[in-house]
């Protein structure tokens, strides 16, 4: 008996010093009772710390704390924030999982990845609050940009009224003009037509005629040639052939939602043009022009083929992450059909992200949060968190700090910018504005080279004067939608890689109609018509 409650003892003293071991791995700066902060300016007396959830790409440190930006943050403010970090691909069940458990949520969710069902279903689970007081009495800075540009209110106000979440937000360009206008640029190798004294095509025809000589040529004495690649259905479009399809008619892009000019929602692959456009790709993929590998290769094995300099054309947002040697290819201007045809087909690609950052029920100390996530919308921190910053002495820098205390983004030579990107930034909740550049910073040499690819090549093309903006749909309306789109999406897509394989789009065209309807897409044009409606109504 007497030896058991020895034993309790030592067990219990044992249980106690691992607890305070623990407490003492935090940080050894002395800090406040976090839920009683008021009127907070920084930086703060004392230490104050948030418990944050959030994601880093695979290829850099998993530990935030580790990133300058982050390390410059708490010198600023004297926050520390306590994060739990997962990869990219690990997050979203993670997240899920920590969201499941009310009793140990953190205080915030910085970068969230949550749309329009996900901030109305947690707000009505409790796990997440409304932000918009917040807003206006915390955060000048977003309270700026709001004002500066209204229509972003609009995209993150609720239907029931209220905020649920911090956006990211960067410009670059509007309209036609802008960044994401098109995703899947069709690059065609310039080294290779030069070497074979072939004009860069302007008709469908010609592009034929241009893809054999690719095939039965051997530019460069290669006998493994791919004429043409892309990756059928891509996640986001941008490997995907649809800008092609231009040439037919609307053509088609990543979510396949088109908007007619006097502003009606339409689905691209059901209309007219489509159909001749697949029966185009088929005849490539009969002559032997298309990659076999074109229909189920993934992201790896598309780099690899692209870097061993195989590719008489491709399509991706940015051919430096595929070619060899990039100043090898050039865009393929919008290509003229058989009727005439010539129109550069728009994405739904908006630099808007509406559930980048969320609070949770759990915090205590609202004040403070919403005063340190506000910071992240001053435009150089803003500029910052989105690309990567300066004097790194571990990473390539993204920026150069000017005497003026304006950010000069450097030249990444023949470094990736994504990886380079990958190991500073932050992400998160962020607003870079057209208005910044060339006052705060310079506009990024890929984005610029691309902005000018789109001005000189393919806006005097495009058809379209809208595409379909971010709306927030109610949640009935959004639940209906996610149940309409998950069968008619996996349909239409099947079909299409169907079709190109095989053929017989003609024979089934009918059908295929009937079937789009049956699956819900009436139901799902309606929906997107009355956003869309209201939207411009506003």
């Amino acid at each position: 008996m007497r030896k058991n409650k020895i034993r309790k003892l030592v067990s219990i003293s044992l249980a106690m010093l691992t607890v305070l071991s623990f407490t003492a791995c935090g940080s050894s700066s002395k800090k406040t009772d976090t839920a009683t902060l008021k009127d907070v300016s920084f930086p703060l007396k004392e230490t104050a710390t948030l418990k944050m959830l959030t994601s880093a790409p695979s290829i850099s440190t998993q530990d935030p704390n580790e990133r300058i930006i982050f390390q410059r943050l708490e010198k600023e403010t004297n926050v520390h924030i306590d994060w739990t970090c997962y990869t990219d691909d690990q997050f979203p069940d993670k997240k899920n999982l920590a969201l499941s458990k009310k009793d140990t949520l953190p205080d915030v969710v910085f970068n969230a990845g949550m749309n329009n069902n996900d901030l109305l279903r947690y707000s009505k689970q409790g796990v997440i609050i409304p932000v918009e007081d917040l807003i206006t009495k915390d955060m000048p800075n977003l309270s700026k940009v709001l004002e500066e540009k209204p229509e972003y209110k609009k995209m993150i106000t609720a239907p029931d009224g209220h905020i649920y979440s911090f956006p990211w937000i960067e410009e670059l360009g509007s309209g036609k003009e802008a960044i994401q206008a098109v995703g899947d640029i069709p690059w065609i190798n310039k080294k290779w037509l030069d070497e074979l004294g072939l004009q860069v095509p302007k008709t469908t025809d010609e592009l034929v005629t241009v893809l054999k000589a690719f095939k039965d040529k051997h530019p460069e004495g290669k006998t493994d040639v791919i004429p043409m690649s892309f990756i059928i259905n891509a996640v986001g479009g941008n490997e995907d052939p649809g800008f092609i399809l231009g040439a037919f008619g609307l053509g088609d892009n990543g979510d396949h939602y088109m908007v007619t000019n006097d502003k009606k929602v339409v689905y691209s692959t059901t209309q007219d043009g489509y159909k001749e456009g697949i029966k185009w790709l088929h005849k490539l993929q009969e002559e032997g022009l298309i990659d076999p590998e074109a229909f189920t290769q993934k992201w790896d094995t598309f780099v690899s083929k692209g870097k061993n300099d195989r590719y008489g054309m491709f399509f991706t947002w940015d051919k430096a992450n595929i070619a060899a040697n990039k100043d090898d290819y050039i865009p393929l201007p919008a290509l003229a059909g058989p009727n005439g045809t010539v129109n550069a087909t728009r994405s739904n690609g908006y630099g808007f992200d509406l559930g980048r950052c969320v609070v949770t029920s759990a915090n205590k100390n609202l004040e403070l949060t919403a005063k340190w996530i506000d910071k992240l919308y001053e435009p150089l921190q803003s500029i910052q968190d989105n690309w990567g910053t300066y004097g790194d002495e571990k990473n390539q820098n993204v920026f150069e700090l000017t005497e003026n205390k304006t950010l000069k983004h450097l030249q990444l030579g023949t470094a990736s910018p994504w990886e380079v990107r990958a190991n500073q930034f932050v992400s998160g909740p962020l607003a870079v504005l057209d208005s910044y550049y060339g006052k705060y910073t310079t506009s990024p040499d890929d984005a610029q080279e691309r902005l000018d690819i789109l001005h000189k090549t393919y806006v005097k093309d495009m058809k379209a004067d809208y595409n379909y903006p971010p709306v927030f749909m109610s949640q009935e309306d959004i639940e209906k939608l996610t149940q309409y789109e998950t069968a008619v999406k996996a349909y239409t897509e099947r079909k299409k890689a169907e079709w190109i394989l095989n053929g017989g789009i003609d024979e089934e065209w009918d059908s295929y109609l009937k079937e789009m309807d049956n699956q819900g897409l009436s139901k799902i044009l309606e929906i997107k018509q009355k956003y869309l409606d209201s939207y411009f109504a506003k």
